[in-house]
């Protein structure tokens, strides 16, 4: 029978200090946008890869596979 109050007493501490922590980071702003998060994905990067303006085909060859090691 000890044994149950011991759990009790460790569930209902354990289940406090999540509600404090859930509590601080509700505070702090943690789940105030819930929605972006989930459609970051779908919005294209702004990052545009630019060409090299002088025509240089021969360094655009180079850096194109990562295994053309001449």
């Amino acid at each position: 029978m000890d044994i149950l109050y011991l759990m009790i007493l460790c569930s209902v501490s354990l289940a406090a200090i999540f509600l404090v922590v859930f509590i601080v980071y509700a505070r702090k702003g943690q789940f105030e946008d819930d929605e972006s998060p989930a459609v970051r994905i779908l919005f294209d990067d702004e990052r545009v890869k630019e060409n090299d303006e002088t025509g240089n085909k021969d360094k655009d060859e180079k850096e194109i596979g990562e295994n053309n090691k001449n």
